[in-house]
């Protein structure tokens, strides 16, 4: 049972190790790929830009914030 659940961690791990294991660490250290060490060593390697627009973010027509509910 417990293989079951690591079976598409490993599987992703045996398919691509080097770039699994970028993403392991840097989970574990927190790193945010938008932050400028990491954004410029990220460019720097790939040969190019990279985008640095920030996703939209979809509005169901409500403003951003708290919003207040009624319970009966």
């Amino acid at each position: 049972m417990f293989i079951d659940e690591l079976t598409p961690i490993l599987k992703q791990f045996t398919q691509h190790p080097v770039s699994f294991m970028g993403g392991f660490v840097s989970g574990l250290l927190r790193l945010n790929l938008n932050d400028d060490p990491v954004k410029s060593w990220l460019s720097e390697q790939l040969g190019s830009t990279t985008n640095t627009t920030e996703p939209t973010q979809a509005h169901n027509g409500k403003a951003s914030g708290p919003q207040s509910i009624s319970i009966e």
